[in-house]
């Protein structure tokens, strides 16, 4: 099997506001609360030993810190760093400003992901989003004149009352920015957030899904024709700027997650934090793990995890590339006949080498793209 590489994710669970279709943890914004975990994260983070291969910060808002606490945690994280080494950081429109920009970049940070979601107020309103279109933009440029030059733009489609032509003006303005990514996100509804009890008593009617596989099947032609490859179900880059840390979880490669709800990957062990910030604290002040979750995967299972994240990218599973990665012959993982189900379907190709004419691999069709989640639970 070949070797693999590492990233590291640090959460950081803070927000002024949940959004109202948000399901991952995070907490109301203290600042006493958060030095105390930050605290916590540089004792972890001075325990460990190894090298990464990217490292990405993640919320909840890591933005939200003062530039004090963002300070103690970037230089924490700098024993890590290597030339080259892809550095994220997660930010919202509000919580954005020239001086943590500059700070990001003197630590290192190379990349920089920003929460737009839409450049409507009226959509960002329905999502729970508490900043507005005109702070979006002001973060899109700022962190342009700052000196950033890997920016990804997260957008959300698919929100109550929206339609093709609305999602049309998004994407126009979005590309229109020259940022290197885009994150085109389909809303779901989440049975933990209030967007889904509001779908379940009826207070708002989500659009239909015919109007939703609408907007995704735009993206899909729109992006490309803009110079975006779309490289993965959701991700759309310029050329090498695919985003490393996200391409080895679809490799199914180790990580180590650092923080409340965060999941390691290691050696085919995968384990989850407890989904509590102040528990996450006790614990570590205790000796006690954080950890609530654990298990043991077999061959068999890796490799069948493996080949449902692989096939989300636009590349699919090539099967030298899989022999090598899991051990296993790709035909050997699945259930009789559930690729040809979804050949039959219209979910899946074959990649063919066409100097001798084999198969070498299978990959989403266009239609695939639109059922990807259904492809990757037949995986498994």
């Amino acid at each position: 099997m070949m070797d693999t590489r590492e990233g590291l994710y640090v959460h950081i669970p803070f927000c002024r506001q949940k959004c109202l279709y948000c399901d991952f943890y995070s907490v109301q914004y203290s600042e006493n609360l958060a030095d105390s975990y930050l605290s916590v994260i540089l004792k972890e983070l001075q325990a460990l030993n190894q090298d990464f291969s990217s490292i990405y910060i993640g919320g909840g808002t890591p933005s939200i810190l003062s530039q004090v606490l963002l300070d103690k945690l970037l230089s924490g994280l700098k024993i890590f760093l290597k030339p080259d080494m892809e550095f994220t950081i997660e930010a919202n429109p509000e919580s954005l400003d020239s001086e943590k920009l500059k700070l990001f970049l003197d630590k290192g940070v190379n990349r920089i992901s920003i929460g737009v979601q839409s450049f409507d107020d009226k959509k960002l309103n329905s999502l729970g989003r508490i900043h507005d279109a005109k702070g979006a933009m002001e973060a899109i440029w700022l962190s342009k004149k700052s000196g950033f030059k890997n920016i990804n733009i997260d957008m959300i489609f698919g929100a109550v009352g929206e339609d093709l032509k609305a999602w049309q003006a998004e994407l126009e303005k979005a590309s229109g920015f020259d940022v290197q990514h885009i994150s085109s996100y389909s809303l779901s509804y989440e049975k933990s957030t209030p967007l889904f009890k509001m779908r379940e008593n009826r207070s708002i009617m989500p659009i239909e899904d015919e109007a939703m596989a609408e907007m995704y099947r735009y993206a899909m032609s729109y992006l490309p024709g803009m110079g975006f490859n779309h490289y993965e179900v959701s991700n759309f880059s310029k050329p090498g700027f695919e985003c490393r840390h996200n391409l080895n979880y679809w490799d199914n490669d180790s990580y180590i997650g650092l923080g409340p709800s965060a999941v390691s990957y290691i050696k085919g062990v995968r384990s989850e934090n407890v989904r509590d910030a102040e528990e996450y604290i006790d614990r570590y002040e205790k000796g006690v793990s954080g950890i609530t979750y654990s298990e043991n995967l077999s061959g068999v299972r890796m490799a069948k995890e493996t080949a449902a994240v692989k096939i989300r990218t636009k590349q699919g599973v090539d099967y030298e590339w899989f022999k090598i990665k899991t051990g296993f012959d790709f035909d050997d993982i699945l259930e009789k006949g559930a690729l040809e189900e979804l050949f039959k379907d219209g979910l899946l190709e074959y990649k063919i080498d066409k100097a001798i004419r084999e198969r070498r691999g299978i990959m989403l069709t266009e239609k695939g793209f639109l059922f990807s989640d259904t492809v990757s639970s037949a995986f498994l």
